[in-house]
């Protein structure tokens, strides 16, 4: 169920409020039909049954001789009058006796004198034009789409939706049978389309101050997210506004301390460990100039191979520290440049170093550390694995560029441990092939600063692959 739901806050709070709006919507409409449909039933069956009550009282006080006359004025579809009593073999539908007794009732109460009184409502059929023929065939002994000629008055047609119809049928003081038939009016069976349309204006006008009102209350979520996102791979970007809500406003001021506390922290730290490791060149050096010194060759020999480590550690700490400085100031860099110079370097020194592919435009970014990153990826593949292949792909979403060597690879268990500082895959750790520790360190730092990363993996027909994926801004 929760593969279904919509992942980001905005969707889940529009799925929530429109979902809930439109239920709501729908309950009020069963509910307003409901009480509208009892409401026009009445009203109708009111007017019908006082209007049946007034033509009974006049056909009882009119002579016998003028009945028809007056009959056949006021009979007109969908209002029926006949002077003949209705087939005794019309009775109401089940589901329909209800309604036939409180009609009964109405006119028993608008009548006011007891009249031989029987009511009936069953379906007809309503057939032509608007104001048509209706209801039952002449005798009213059948349907009027049963197949049959209509009878006198009834006009035909094939165009037929179901109605109700009243069949009242009754005698006058004198006997004689009287039979109405009368349909309910079409605006208590029609669609209310006023309504209808006043809910759907009502419903898109609180849909879209919804999506507004959502937008605006998530907002500042998404630009806390932007920044926590910005915050990795700059630690001195600018600050939040602090404008706003009160809880937007104390979110970011909480957000803007804990930058600053985590700028502070991070700038003492390398501060102090660039002043510890770039002091120690001091004694390393007096220490070299007195291992030259000494008459024993083999010792002065074992005092200079530790000293070149040394010197090796404390150069490693001190790159460390520069890849984590973000003060250099971003610039467009010609990568395809950058890689030849770095290749030419690499050749310089005996490596066997190729260049694939090329950079079809310039990339954003701090050059001397994309520098030191691609260099740590270059040094390491010729170093341990003979050669280094450099492939570049470029595309409007990213820039890829990947290192490949002809060596034996890593261990599948840890290609993500080599990443962590001064961690060398030699359980020997000797320095002469295990390095430093901090090269890899050093280039995903980099890499991730410029919102990118960098990954390792070994390949099928054998040696390393280091893949760097920047993204194009």
């Amino acid at each position: 169920m929760s593969r279904l739901l919509p992942r980001t806050l905005f969707a889940r709070m529009v799925l929530v409020l429109v979902g809930g709006l439109i239920a709501a919507q729908f309950l009020s409409l069963a509910v307003h039909w409901r009480e509208r449909g009892e409401f026009m039933m009445r009203t109708a069956g009111m007017y019908s049954a006082e209007r049946v009550a007034e033509i009974i009282k006049l056909l009882d006080a009119t002579p016998a001789a003028e009945r028809a006359r007056i009959v056949g004025v006021i009979s007109s579809p969908p209002f029926r009058i006949a002077l003949a009593a209705a087939d005794a073999g019309i009775e109401s539908e089940p589901e329909m006796a209800g309604e036939a007794a409180q009609y009964e009732a109405l006119l028993k109460e608008a009548l006011g004198v007891a009249y031989p009184l029987k009511v009936s409502v069953i379906e007809a059929r309503r057939r032509g034009a608007p104001g048509g023929g209706y209801g039952m065939m002449h005798g009213y002994g059948k349907r009027a789409d049963d197949g049959a000629t209509p009878g006198p008055g009834f006009a035909g047609g094939v165009r037929a939706f179901t109605v109700l119809s009243f069949v009242v049928q009754t005698r006058l003081a004198d006997g004689t049978a009287v039979t109405f038939d009368t349909r309910r009016p079409q605006d208590t069976t029609d669609w209310p389309y006023r309504l209808l349309i006043s809910l759907g204006i009502l419903l898109a006008v609180v849909c879209a101050v919804t999506l507004i009102a959502v937008r605006w209350v998530t907002r500042p979520l998404k630009t806390l997210a932007a920044a926590a996102e910005d915050l990795g791979n700059d630690i001195n970007r600018p600050p939040l506004d602090e404008s706003g809500p009160l809880e937007v406003g104390r979110a970011a001021r909480a957000f803007n301390a804990m930058q600053t506390k985590l700028a502070a922290l991070i700038s003492d730290r390398t501060r102090i460990f660039s002043a510890m490791s770039h002091d120690l060149k001091t004694p390393i050096t007096r220490l070299r100039l007195r291992t030259e010194m000494l008459d024993d060759t083999a010792l002065r020999e074992k005092f200079a191979q530790d000293l070149k480590e040394m010197e090796d550690m404390v150069g490693a700490a001190l790159d460390f520290m520069r890849g984590l400085d973000r003060s250099e100031a971003a610039q467009a860099i010609d990568v395809t440049a950058l890689i030849e110079s770095i290749a030419a370097d690499a050749r310089e020194v005996g490596g066997a170093v190729s260049v694939e592919g090329a950079v079809h435009a310039p990339y954003t970014g701090h050059p001397q550390s994309l520098k030191r990153c691609l260099t740590n990826l270059v040094d390491n593949a010729v170093k341990y694995g003979e050669s280094a292949t450099i492939t570049v792909e470029d595309n409007a979403q990213h820039l890829r560029i990947c290192v490949r060597d002809e060596g034996v690879g890593i261990p599948e268990d840890e290609l993500e441990r080599v990443f962590e500082p001064f961690y060398r895959v030699e359980a020997s750790r000797n320095r002469a092939t295990g390095g430093s520790g901090l090269g890899l360190t050093i280039a995903r730092n980099i890499a991730r600063a410029h919102g990118g990363d960098l990954f390792l993996c070994n390949r099928a027909e054998g040696g390393l692959e280091a893949m760097l994926l920047l993204p194009r801004r």
